[in-house]
Order: structure tokens, then C-alpha cells, then sequence
């Protein structure tokens, strides 16, 4: 009896099993894709940039925290610096903290206008001093944040 021993099919080359299970290969990008691709992210940039910059130039008010001092557990003395407009009023929130950082004083001072002599930078730039009581101890005063109030209120 001749048997003959089954011969293993032959096996499909490995590109094309390859892509019929994944599908074919991906073709590049055109030079002119790429070119667009790269302005388009560019011009996304600068827009980005041109929006961050005039947004911080239109920024109101900003402040700068000085110093502080607790005279006593009932008390604390903060001084900053408050950069506005010099005809503009503005309302900064000022707080006093303890050691575990929580909040034991707070209270919201009035910057009135000032007067173009008065600080420094053509009187955009005036120091306050702002004293708040407290509930205990403090061990810090800072400013929390400073706005331009609104006129219609």
C-alpha cells in the first residue's frame, strides 16, 4: 500500500495575509497635505499667542502681596501693592490664615482713586495697608484677589 503524505499548502506570502487581516499599508501625506497642515498650525499658534497677550493687557487690576504682621491673636496687617487704572476704583479680598492654612479673618478693602502723583507708575501703582480682625492666631495675611467693581451696582 503507497500512501502519500499530505503535502501543507503553500503558505500565503506574509504581505498579503498581512493586509487582508489589517488592510494595506497607509499611503504618506502629499507635500501639499503636510504644507497645509503645518500653516494651519501655525496660524492656530499665533492666534493663541495674540489672544494671551491682549488678555493679559486688558487685565484691570492686579496686586502684589508686601507684608504682613499679627500684632496680637485678634488682629493682622497686611500691606500689598495695587496696580489699576489711577481714576478707577477697585475692592480687594484680603485673609488672614492660621497654621493648618484656614481661614481666620477676611474682609474686603476699598481702593479709591488715586491721584496722578500719588504711588509710583503715574499713580496706577499705590501701596495699601489693610488690618483684619481675626477668630485666633494668624500666621499669614495675603491678598485673595482684587476686582474693578461694577459701575451699574
Amino acid at each position: 500500500m503507497v500512501t502519500s503524505e499530505d503535502q501543507p499548502a503553500a503558505p500565503a506570502p506574509a504581505s498579503t495575509s498581512l493586509a487582508n487581516r489589517y488592510g494595506g499599508q497607509k499611503r504618506a501625506l502629499t507635500s501639499r497635505a503636510r504644507r497645509t497642515i503645518l500653516i494651519a498650525g501655525l496660524a492656530v499658534g499665533i492666534g493663541f499667542m495674540a489672544w494671551i497677550s491682549t488678555s493679559s493687557a486688558t487685565s484691570s487690576v492686579s496686586f502684589k502681596d508686601v507684608g504682613y504682621s499679627t500684632p496680637d491673636a485678634t488682629l493682622a496687617e497686611i500691606d500689598f501693592q495695587v496696580t489699576k487704572e489711577p481714576a478707577a476704583d477697585a475692592k480687594c479680598a484680603v485673609k488672614a490664615l492660621d497654621a493648618k492654612f484656614a481661614v481666620v479673618g477676611w474682609k474686603v478693602v476699598d481702593i479709591p482713586p488715586n491721584a496722578a502723583n500719588a504711588g509710583s507708575d503715574g499713580g496706577r501703582t499705590t501701596t495699601q495697608r489693610a488690618t483684619v480682625r481675626t477668630e485666633s492666631q494668624a500666621v499669614s495675611a495675603v491678598v485673595d484677589s482684587c476686582w474693578i467693581p461694577d459701575a451699574a451696582k
